[in-house]
């Protein structure tokens, strides 16, 4: 296979045509590997348009979906995201590319710890793992008084946990899939003051839950 060749293919094919036309965001696609953070198994459908497995039950997003969560939440080189739901790492070495520190929760210590083995074989060193549940609040696992410019929910949850709002920065940018299969959607949520957030419809879709995931009582704007 000519890798560069198919990573093309993907870019112009399936990301492109996502609605994906941030031009440092596709640039950055052939920058970092995809094809190093999918397992060697599946290393022939790195670039094709499906979610790949990871064991543990979890699945890597497919290409156009984390190219177009990282165009919507848009880093910028001095902020700070949080990841909950590192997955391959992949998608936290795409922030981190763009941001200056990625803090990321995984739910399976495999996972964590073979996403970190990825991130530091291509050299990115700007990523924090931390193994946890943060499906209803990341508080356990960062500084309770912490804030994020970026927070990216990598799996679907019910409702948006109120708990998560409080680490998300004036002027910050929350990702997240909401809702129950087969109604999804993803959410873009933007935090205007300390008690007002936005919230934009992007598109529907159906994702995994996150491990955990529970109905908490609901977060009204």
């Amino acid at each position: 296979m000519d890798i560069e060749l198919a990573r093309f293919n993907m870019v112009e094919q399936q990301i492109r045509t996502w609605e994906v036309l941030d031009q440092s965001v596709l640039e950055l696609l052939f920058t970092v590997k995809r094809e190093d953070f999918v397992p060697a198994a599946y290393r022939s459908l790195a670039f094709v348009d499906m979610e790949i497995p990871l064991g543990e039950g979890q699945v890597m997003l497919a290409p156009k979906f984390e190219a177009r969560i990282l165009q919507e939440v848009a880093p910028k080189p001095h902020e700070r995201v949080l990841e909950i739901g590192t997955g391959s790492g992949y998608l936290s070495a795409l922030l981190a590319s763009r941001a200056a520190k990625v803090a990321s929760i995984e739910y399976f210590e495999s996972l964590a710890i073979s996403a970190a083995a990825k991130l530091a074989t291509a050299g990115i060193g700007n990523v924090e793992i931390t193994i946890g549940d943060a499906a209803r609040s990341p508080a356990n696992f960062i500084d309770p008084q912490q804030q994020f410019d970026v927070i990216v929910v990598t799996g679907s949850l019910p409702v948006l946990p109120a708990a998560y709002l409080p680490h998300l920065a004036v002027g910050g940018r929350l990702f997240a899939i909401i809702g129950d299969a087969p109604a999804m959607k993803a959410m873009l949520y933007t935090k205007t003051s300390e008690q007002s957030t936005v919230a934009l419809e992007l598109f529907e879709t159906v994702v995994a839950p996150l491990i955990n995931a529970a109905e908490p009582s609901r977060f009204t704007f």
